[in-house]
């Protein structure tokens, strides 16, 4: 018999240019179950997002009124605009079994973790073979400006030094390597005692059935 399974909410860290991208995207396409948890914000849309799938589109009111009523697993002010993670829809997918990825720094992370979902939180940081190793990445993904390559290098020591606030760490020397780990880990997870409620009902009946046979 196969106990029913709650979701996880699966954390995934990382310096910019580590993988972290990169790993989330083959992990939806290894478990097409997956889904990425949908952030709520308060800046305008822009041209093409659509309410709903690329964000909850909110004013500043009702954002601050959601924090308020502890309706935000996270929340952050970033650039002038609030960003957070509605709690309802994340709570409805784990209690039907659907795991959700979050693309969180470690404040992000560290708010979750202590939030009222925490026993079902799976975080795991994902780190550099080297600081060399990751300006190279940063550099010859040719997606930023020297400046922006700058800021990202200031910023990854910040992010580096948070690395033991995670359930697991992975250097990611190895993209396949690293995602089969990766893998493993959420296979592990989801086999948690806590996250099959059925199994409770399944030993009574294993303990019930003993007795008949044995009785």
């Amino acid at each position: 018999m196969e106990a029913e399974r709650r979701g996880l909410l699966i954390i995934l860290s990382s310096p910019s240019g580590a993988g972290k991208s990169t790993l989330a995207r083959a992990l939806m396409e290894w478990d097409n179950s997956l889904r990425f948890s949908i952030s709520a914000t308060t800046r305008a849309p822009r041209p093409g997002e659509v309410d709903g799938v690329d964000y909850h589109f909110v004013d500043e009111a009702t954002f601050k009124d959601m924090v308020n009523d502890g309706e935000m697993l996270e929340h952050a002010h970033v650039f002038g605009n609030f960003y957070g993670s509605p709690s309802a829809p994340v709570r409805a997918a784990i209690e039907t079994g659907r795991d959700v990825l979050f693309d969180v720094d470690w404040q992000g992370a560290q708010q979750i973790a202590n939030s009222v979902l925490r026993d079902h939180v799976l975080s795991i940081f994902v780190l550099p073979p080297s600081i060399r190793e990751l300006r190279r990445r940063l550099e010859t993904r040719g997606q930023d400006s020297d400046e922006v390559i700058a800021k990202r290098m200031e910023k990854s020591w910040d992010e580096i030094s948070h690395w033991d606030g995670y359930d697991y760490v992975l250097v990611n020397d190895d993209l396949t390597t690293t995602f089969e780990r990766l893998k493993t880990i959420i296979t592990a997870e989801r086999l948690r005692r806590a996250q099959q409620p059925g199994l409770m009902n399944f030993v009574r009946h294993l303990q019930s059935e003993f007795q008949e046979v044995e009785g």
